[in-house]
């Protein structure tokens, strides 16, 4: 029996989970097309059908859109829940001390950090936090031109904290509009404790 599934629009983990619950009832030679809309699902759908030995062909079948056909084998096996999860680098912590990359014009600098802040979303690994203090505070907030970008990275699972401080400093305390207001013992802590600390 031959399937459908359409993900448009949704992001890691629902084409998992949702792939996954289809799974349990397929048989051998059954086979089901999710349809994408972002290179991230395409690369967690086949490493899930890897994992498992199930049959699987991506196809890039419009400028946004992906067909990822998973087929089921002698061999196939039921994914489990641990298997429906998206990719996560361990324990990477991704630091945001200003609303600007690099140093010289500030007007570049901010298109810079908009463009980082887009492509982090997107990698096939993604960091584990994001911690925004001093002017990167302004990122978070209602009105940042990075706001969707950074509420995309914690719909993916990402965990994303702002300086409480900075926040109160800047008078936006009310204006966080994406993850939760953290202190500076929990910052020091997530610093200590990564495995890797990135600061662009």
């Amino acid at each position: 029996m031959d399937r459908e599934l359409d993900m448009t629009g949704k992001t890691c983990p629902v084409p998992l989970i949702e792939t996954r619950k289809i799974l349990e009832n397929m048989k051998r030679g059954d086979s089901i097309t999710v349809t994408v809309d972002n290179e991230t699902a395409v690369r967690n759908l086949s490493k899930m059908a890897a994992e498992n030995q199930i049959e699987c062909a991506a196809e890039k079948t419009s400028e946004t859109s992906y067909a990822v056909t998973l087929t089921m084998t002698d061999t196939s096996r039921i994914p489990s829940a641990d298997s429906a999860s998206c990719t996560y680098a361990d324990k990477t912590v991704v630091v945001l001390s200003s609303d600007k990359m690099g140093e010289g014009d500030d007007k570049l600098g901010a298109i810079l950090m908009k463009g980082y802040i887009y492509a982090l979303s997107g990698l096939e690994r993604l960091p584990s936090t994001v911690i925004l203090y001093n002017g990167g505070a302004k990122l978070s907030v209602f009105g940042s031109d990075s706001l969707e970008d950074l509420k995309l990275l914690e719909s993916q699972g990402v965990e994303i904290l702002t300086c409480g401080t900075c926040l109160n400093h800047y008078g936006l305390t009310g204006a966080l509009g994406v993850g939760s207001i953290t202190n500076m013992y929990v910052i020091a802590g997530k610093l200590s404790d990564a495995d890797k600390v990135i600061k662009p």
